[in-house]
């Protein structure tokens, strides 16, 4: 009887709501015209770019852009491996109870994450000729004289900023009680670290730092205005040579193509890391 009864009062299975049509608002008419506008000048460079395609023009400057696309590569991956190695030190720095030295880590991170990356270029660029004797006595100016190893320099002293602050914020948002946990193993602190959360912050930290090596990637044009020749001051050369600006779209896409193969390759290996937190 108390079976029925409940069966009685449990209330039927209901439609599921009438979708509201959706009306022709001031917002969406604007987002559609917007939309199309964009659409309509992708054609028409598309268009052009078919019709003004000049194999001759191709067949001139596709080897020396190639060039430079490889130089930029070569850029970015040693910038970031040296400024992953270096922001470990600064990690540690804004992670330091020490007042002094988390003050010092502070003061680093702020000064490169708020400046452009263009000037802290002209400052090691043109401002490391200011002190030439000093960069003579020591031995060093050979590399300070080379404008490719000073854009070396400045990126890898600028995303070791921008890791550091990763690294941080994925280790503090690792849950306190992993490391009750390995205290209350009497685990020593060094291990806990080593083999509890460090692993758990570089999967928190694989999405941001996938996305500050394309930015890496982008801003690392910014060389060519100190006379690199990557792939964008290839791409100035061409044109200062031909007046064809087709030749800045055939950049942007060597551009895509190698921010989408790292995107994707990105995307497997992230798959492949957090595969165990889906369950």
């Amino acid at each position: 009887m108390r079976t029925a009864y409940v069966s009685e009062r449990m209330l039927k299975p209901q439609p599921a709501p009438l979708q509201k049509a959706r009306g022709w608002g001031a917002a969406r008419i604007g987002g559609t015209l917007g939309t199309a506008f964009w659409a309509l000048i992708g054609l028409a460079i598309l268009v052009n770019f078919i019709i003004g395609y000049d194999h001759d023009f191709v067949a001139r400057y596709a080897p020396r852009m190639l060039g430079g696309l490889w130089t930029t590569v070569w850029i970015v991956a040693v910038s970031l491996v040296l400024g992953a190695l270096l922001s470990m030190l600064i990690t540690a720095a804004r992670l330091s109870q020490n007042r002094a030295v988390a003050g010092i880590g502070f003061a680093y991170v702020t000064f490169f994450r708020g400046t452009p990356l263009l000037a802290q270029v002209f400052l090691v660029y043109y401002g490391s000729g200011e002190f030439r004797a000093f960069f003579e006595a020591i031995g060093l100016w050979w590399f300070f004289r080379e404008a490719i190893y000073c854009a070396l320099f400045t990126f890898t002293l600028n995303t070791a900023a921008y890791q550091a602050e990763i690294y941080r914020g994925a280790i503090q948002s690792v849950p306190d009680t992993q490391r009750e946990a390995g205290w209350a193993l009497g685990l020593p602190r060094k291990v806990i670290f080593r083999q509890i959360i460090a692993p758990q912050a570089m999967t928190i930290a694989l999405r941001p730092l996938g996305n500050e090596i394309i930015i890496m990637i982008k801003g690392s044009a910014i060389a060519s205005v100190i006379t690199v020749f990557d792939l964008m001051g290839e791409t100035r050369l061409a044109f200062s040579r031909s007046f064809d600006f087709q030749v800045y779209l055939w950049a942007a896409l060597m551009y895509l193509a190698l921010v989408e193969t790292l995107r994707r390759i990105w995307d497997a290996l992230e798959t492949r890391l957090t595969h165990h937190l889906e369950r």
